[in-house]
This record gives C-alpha cells, structure tokens and sequence, in this order.
C-alpha cells in the first residue's frame, strides 16, 4: 500500500510538471506591453536575429496609436526614423489607394495635420489616420515577422511575481500562470508595472522646480500656456458666490501650494474619441448609466459667461471622423481624478478608467441635450456622434484610456527641461523629440478670490529638436541589469511632457530592442552596452539621433 501511494504521488508530481513546463514559455527577449512601442520592439528584435515574445495585457496592440489618438503629436517630422517612420509610411500606402476612402473622398479630406501636411506626398507619409488602420499596420508588422502574442497576459504583481537573480530578471508570471522567461526584458506598458515590480526606482507626480534646476516643474498656477483655463470668473459653488452651499462636483477644496513646489498630481487622463459626422456610420450620444446633469452644471456656467470654442479640438481625420481632444476650462479631461492609477491595482485601476468613461459620455449627452447648452452647439454636437467602423468590439468607444503620464524611472540618467530646450547637452542619444513641454491641468480649485479655476497646463516649446539619453530607458546598474523602459523613461514631469508623444515611443522602443540584442551579444548588462556600436546600428536602421 505505501509503494503504491508513493508511486502515485509521483505521477502526480511528474503530471504537476509537466503542467507546469507547459505553461512557461522562454525566448531572448521579452517585451511587456501591448503599446506601439512594445509592438517596434517586438520587430527590431527579430529584424536582428535574435527571439522575443510579446506579453500584452491588452487585445488591440498600439495603445493611443490605434485608440483614438489619430491626430499625431509630431512636432518636427524630419526627426522621425526607423520603425516608426515606417509605420507612417504603411499609413500613407493605406490613404494612397482609392478603397482607402469609404466615407469621403479623397479631395474632400483636406490635408491638415499638427504643424505639417496630413499626407506628405514627397515623404511618402502620413500623420493622420483611423484607429482600425493604426491598428492594421501593427497586426501587419506582426504577421510579417511571425511574432508570438499572448494577448490578456497580465503581470502578477505580486511578491512572487517576477524572480531575479544576481541583479537580473530571469523570469515573470501572469496572473493566468503562465511563466516567460528571456535574457532581456522590455517594459513597454504606459504604467510601467514590470519596472515597478522589478523593483526599480521610479517617481510619481511633479517634482518642484528645485529639484532639477527647472522652471516649469511643478505647481503652476496662473500660468497659461493654452486656452484651457477659465478666462472669465467663475464662481464654484452650488449657489453662486455662496461658499456655504458647497462645492460643485469635480473642483478640490485643497488648497493650492507655491507655484515651483512638487506635488503627487499627475497631468489629467481622457479618451481620445473618435467621432462620424455620416449618419450611416454614426451613433448618436446615449444617457449613461447614472447620469447626472449637474456634474456638468460648472460647464452650463462657461457657456452662461459666453465661452464659444466647443470644437476647436475636433481634429479631422480621414473619412469625416474626427481625433476629438480636451479644449477649453471643462471639456475631455477629468482632471483630478487619477492621481492615485499609477500605482493602483488593476481592480482600481478598471474602476478608474470606467469613472472616465462614465464622465466622458455624460459629458457628451449633455451638450447634445441639456438646455443649459446653446442651441447651435446642441445642434452641432448631434450632426456627430461614435463610429460604428471603428473599436466594433467596444460600441465605438476606445479599447485605450490616454494614460499622459504614470511612473517615470528614476534610472541610469535623467532628462529634464534643461536638455529638452537645449540648456543642457545630450549624451548617447538614442533618439531625438521634438514637441513641446506638453502637460494638461493637473487639479481645479478654488483661488482666493472665491473663483474657480484650473492649474498645470503648459506648453514650452523647444527651439530645436533634442538628443533622448540612452541613460534615460535604462536603470540604475545596482537595481536591474536586464531590462529596458522605452515609455516609462527616467524624465521630469515636466520634461516628459515632451518625450512622451507616440512617434517617440515608437523611436525608444526600436532603440531599446537594438541595446538588448547587443547586450545578449556581448553577455554584458544594459548598462555596459558599448554606445559606439548602439550608434553605429541605430544609424544603419535609419533612426535620428542629432540633427
């Protein structure tokens, strides 16, 4: 009887293992994340011959590229190579062909774009697109090198969740219980969550200005860089001018500290909507689920005090569809209310992203709707509505909330404004930004003279585009040899306002994929990498790294 227990415990350990083996899955690089970056990276590794899995949390691979952000944040194009020029390019081939036109043609388009043309005829590219066309050139790069996705992959955060050893990550779980192991890693994700748990150092929020030698850091109040603020007074309480009657919904009774000082805000989140103006591809704004109209009641006060710029950000995009932003002191952004996502876990995280969502379509609803609202933007606002060619699976809205900004590695180097506007020389660029120190509002209070307003909204432009350090997507050798972070990069608040634009990722995520492939060559960390041959290939696929 005890042989026979003995054997059968036995078998059941060899069924254990097996079941085990079965579940874990190795290749030389890994790359965490689903975003645009991890899907370059992902291609970069197997242009230069060596294996890579892409772990994604998410279905749809691109992020805000395929999410609704079609209106690209360029800044100076010419800085743009490699993978993500031709990503671009791919954008163009789709756009040059008639079949690319369904919903209008061609020459009704226009050729607007962010500080250049849409569709660069001698560039052979194009910076404007649809969501499901992003989408199509990254499922392409994908087929085209063969690249293994396991989509739904979550990282297990716990303590468990990553091992390492000697310094180095050898492997990760998911919370399905799958195990990947590589060689090098790649954090890819918006939030940086295999950074995090690999215990890397990292930042949440502004710092002061003190910090860095910065000026744009930080609080910043009565500074406005853009239109989004409350250019005329505004009272925030329920009965106006009444303090007593309390606040109305989304303005912070905090008070606001000195202007330089840092803080743990974070620049406000939305989606970026994609909108039809065709009436057979649109559907019309419906009532959410626990809407209320006097969550927008601060808005039916802009509108009261004569605030006339409700589509200045409906951006156009091919096929009479928009790229729509946040514009104005009360629009897209739900400012305020995602100050604690970036280390959240991912129940709250979901719980978040639905409030914004919630807040969005309320939104939405309440300027077709609400009598508060103008008659003519009330009318304007019904001509548009989602699209229904576009995220099917999700009724039109975006698979992809617009994470701006979560952690930041604190890691071998650090970019701040003062190498982004040129005060500072870059060492062994890896690739080069170009657009403005970009942050939205981070909170709405009230100033004292009892009016409401908005703070944290900048936009610094540089004189000329600027060198990305290869110091800033690695870590601290002493924290982790192994692993790259071409999103989550080692930057200011204020500096990452700049880097933090898709084509950059892109870039970053290319360059990263290049420095894990020859530090498994020379079997030296990410840190020792020998720049002089990173430089030599970077330039060889086409990537700029100084004009």
């Amino acid at each position: 009887m005890k042989k026979l227990l003995l054997l059968i415990a036995f078998l059941i350990s060899q069924v254990t293992t097996r079941a085990a083996l079965a579940q874990s899955y190795e290749a030389d690089v890994i790359v965490y994340g689903g975003t645009c970056a991890a899907v370059t990276a992902a291609v970069q590794v197997v242009k230069s011959g060596k294996t890579v899995l892409v772990v994604s949390p998410d279905k749809h691979l691109g992020g805000l590229s395929s999410g609704g952000l079609g209106f690209t944040d360029t800044g100076n194009k010419s800085v743009i190579g490699g993978l993500a020029r031709e990503f671009y390019h791919r954008v163009y081939l789709h756009y040059d062909k008639p079949e690319g036109w369904h919903w209008q043609k061609k020459e009704e388009y226009g050729n607007k774009g962010q500080g250049t043309v849409a569709m660069d005829g001698a560039e052979r590219t194009m910076w404007i697109f649809e969501p499901h066309v992003a989408e199509q050139v990254f499922e392409d790069f994908v087929k085209e090198n063969n690249i293994k996705i396991y989509r739904g992959e979550w990282l297990d955060r716990g303590k468990s969740g990553v091992q390492k050893s000697n310094g180095r990550i050898t492997s990760f779980k998911t919370l399905s219980g799958k195990t990947f192991k590589g060689k090098m890693f790649i954090d890819a994700t918006y939030e940086g969550d295999l950074m995090a748990a690999a215990g890397v150092k990292y930042h949440v929020g502004r710092e002061a200005n003190s910090v860095y030698n910065e000026e744009w850091n930080g609080i910043q109040a009565g500074v406005f860089q853009h239109r989004h603020y409350f250019a005329k007074n505004i009272s925030p309480y329920k009965v106006e001018g009444d303090p007593k009657s309390g606040l109305l919904p989304y303005v912070t009774a905090e008070k606001i500290g000195k202007n330089g000082e840092g803080d743990h805000k974070i620049q406000a989140y939305c989606f970026r909507m994609c909108l039809s103006s065709h009436p057979d591809n649109r559907i019309p704004f419906a009532k959410p689920a626990g809407y209320d109209p006097g969550k927008y009641a601060l808005l039916a006060r802009v509108y009261k005090a004569g605030w006339t710029e409700t589509f200045d950000k409906y951006d156009p995009i091919p096929n009479r569809k928009t790229d729509t932003n946040n514009h104005g002191p009360f629009s897209t952004d739900f400012i305020g209310q995602n100050y604690d996502y970036p280390d959240a876990t991912y129940e709250r995280r979901k719980q978040i992203i639905k409030e914004h969502e919630l807040y969005q379509k309320g939104l939405m609803y309440f300027l077709a709707n609400d009598a508060a609202v103008p008659a003519d933007v009330r009318a304007k606002v019904g001509e548009w509505g989602l699209p229904k060619d576009e995220f099917k699976d999700n009724g039109g809205w975006p698979h992809q909330i617009y994470v701006r900004e979560a952690r930041r590695m604190l890691g071998k180097s650090v970019m701040t404004e003062n190498e982004t506007l040129g005060k500072k020389a870059v060492e062994q660029s890896v690739g080069m930004g170009s657009y403005s120190l970009d942050a939205h509002n981070a909170q709405r209070y009230v100033k004292e003279d009892g009016f409401v307003q908005n703070e944290g909204d900048i936009g610094v432009h540089p004189k000329t585009p600027y060198g990305i350090s290869y110091g800033s997507i690695i870590p601290k050798k002493a924290e982790c040899e192994n692993l790259l972070v071409p999103v989550c990069v080692s930057a200011s608040h204020i500096a990452y306002g700049s880097i933090r634009m898709e084509p950059v990722f892109m870039i970053l995520g290319q360059s990263a994929a290049t420095a894990a492939v020859q530090a498994i060559d020379g079997k030296v960390a990410v840190q020792d990498v020998d720049y002089g041959k990173l430089k030599e290939q970077l330039l060889k696929d086409k990537q700029k790294l100084e004009l």
